[in-house]
This record gives C-alpha cells, structure tokens and sequence, in this order.
C-alpha cells in the first residue's frame, strides 16, 4: 500500500501555512512534504511535526528569487557559491526536522545556446553538494519538470535526469519522479518506471492535464500505485496536486484505496 505525503505549499488553502499541518493529520496523513521552509524556523516547523505525529518527507533547497521568476539556479553560471550556501541551509533544516530528502532545483536555460555551460555548473554543483549531503544521511533528488508549466526549466525528461546522475556518479543522487510531469512530457509511466526504477528517489502525484486530485484526468492511478508496490517502493508519495475543491473532501481517492 503506497505511503502518502500532503503537499502543504498546495493543498489546504484555505489555511495559513502552519495550519495545514493539524490539517493533513486530521486526514490521516503520517508525512508532509513542501516546496520550501525557509519563511519559518526549523523549530516552528519541527514543532508542527511533533505536535501532530507528523514526519517530514521532503523540501526543495533555496531557489534563487522565486518571486521574481526564478526556479531554481543549481545549473546557473555565476551563481555557485549562492547556490553552494543555500544547500548549506537546507541541511541544517534538515537536520532538525528530520527527512533524508532535499530537492535542489535546476532552474531556467536562457537560451539552447548555453545547455552545455549549464551542464557543466550543473555537474559541478551536483558534485559539491552531493559529498556534503552524504556526510549528513541526505539523498539529494532532481526532478525534471514539464515546460508547459515551466518554460525553459533546465530539466525536463526521465532519461535526462537519470544519465546526469549517472554523470556524477554520486550514490546519494537520485530522481523524483513526478507523474504529473513525466506524463506531460513523455507519457508511457509505467515504462518508465519500470527501467528507471533504481533510480528513482521520490515519487510525486497529480491528475492530468488540470493538476487536481490524481482520480481526475487521464492517468490510471490505481494501475500505477499497484506496479510501484510490485516494484517495491517503500517510500513516500508526494500528493503535489491543487484541490479542485476542499482538500478534504477530494481525498475520497485515497480513502478509497
């Protein structure tokens, strides 16, 4: 049976953010995940934790200047020692709330031009802080994201991600992988999980196209969560979905699983 984490930067919107803990509890959630943490201290949101029996799965390291469009600058020239620091802070949230998983974002590619300097920052970044993340228990993921969504991410295809890390050669370095954008980009899921298996660090979910609860749109979850089980997943699975209504009504899927 897949092991389920609420995706607080979207779901219960309706609350403030350290709300929606006590919310996803509620709703018989064991773990959470969201994109950042850094607007709070590690021990606020450790408290959260604690208080309601909660485990942290996973957040994302910094991302540069999200407000001002950007997704991310491990793969930007110029920007290693931001990028470099800003992972430094990520493990010391880490360190106190509790996950073995940090997503560090690739960021935009300006132009085709310049993928292959961006490859190279992108190696060397991943080099860097794939040793410090060791040091500390931490599986550091990519996730290739969809340019539908996205347009210009860096990282956008399973096979993609998967010879990256092959590049870097690092055993701490694995791939989220994100229904919602692998079947956007590339489709054919169950192939793909199925050759990219060992690979694969993290498991994200949303209906297609709208992103709402994963029984709606055209994906077969049902089918999909019985082959991650036959492959012996046992991590958890990231609900990364808008409610199209209340969250807590719309977890009828789950529920009913």
């Amino acid at each position: 049976m897949p092991r389920f984490a609420a995706n607080l930067s979207m779901l219960y919107p309706q609350h403030d953010f350290l709300d929606r803990f006590a919310a996803a509890a509620a709703d018989g959630f064991k773990a959470v995940e969201y994109l950042f943490p850094y607007d709070y201290s590690p021990e606020q949101l450790k408290q959260r934790l604690t208080d309601n029996g909660l485990v942290q799965a996973l957040f994302n390291a910094p991302p540069g200047d999200w407000v001002a469009g950007e997704r991310g600058i491990a793969s930007l020239p110029g920007r290693e020692s931001e990028f470099r620091g800003g992972f430094e802070r990520a493990l010391e949230y880490a360190a106190v709330l509790g996950n073995d998983r940090i997503h560090v974002m690739a960021g935009l590619l300006p132009e085709e031009s310049l993928r292959a300097r961006h490859h190279e920052v992108y190696l060397e970044n991943l080099g860097h802080v794939t040793a410090q993340a060791a040091r500390a228990g931490i599986t550091v993921l990519l996730e290739p994201i969809n340019t539908r969504d996205m347009p210009g991410f860096f990282l956008n295809r399973q096979d993609q991600a998967h010879a990256i890390c092959a590049e870097v050669g690092a055993d701490n370095l694995r791939v989220q992988f994100d229904c919602y954008h692998c079947q956007i980009v590339e489709g054919d899921l169950s192939v793909k999980l199925r050759r990219d298996f060992a690979g694969i660090g993290h498991i994200q979910i949303a209906g297609v196209p709208d992103r709402h609860e994963p029984d709606m749109g055209e994906l077969n979850y049902s089918q999909l969560f019985k082959l991650i089980d036959e492959l012996g997943y046992t991590g958890w699975i990231g609900c990364e979905y808008r409610p199209k209504g209340d969250t807590s009504a719309g977890l009828a899927w789950m529920k009913g699983l």
